[in-house]
């Protein structure tokens, strides 16, 4: 049993490090895109970063599952019928 927390431990703290990882680039990532526009800003920054990480991510989980659906909306934690209504959306069905 110690060996199960400890490793489950283990685990949580490879999660979280990837968290603050993918955290860090986007912060970068972000903070390099305002210094490029030179205080031209697009009207809708939330939606043009959504869609640059969503459709990566969705390349991503699909490739890793096999093209699974159910798997991948299980691992994305969405419906499949949002799932598919993503893939739609971005061409990727």
């Amino acid at each position: 049993m110690t060996k199960s927390v400890s490793q489950n431990n283990q685990q949580h703290e490879f999660l979280s490090q990837d968290h603050e990882r993918i955290n860090e680039c986007i912060h970068d990532v972000l903070t390099n895109y305002f210094a490029d526009l030179d205080n031209h800003y697009p009207g809708d920054l939330y939606q043009l970063v959504l869609a640059e990480v969503e459709k990566p991510l969705l390349e991503t989980v699909m490739a890793h599952t096999s093209q699974n659906q159910t798997l991948s909306s299980q691992i994305l934690g969405l419906s499949r019928s949002t799932l598919r209504k993503k893939l739609k959306q971005y061409q990727l069905d």
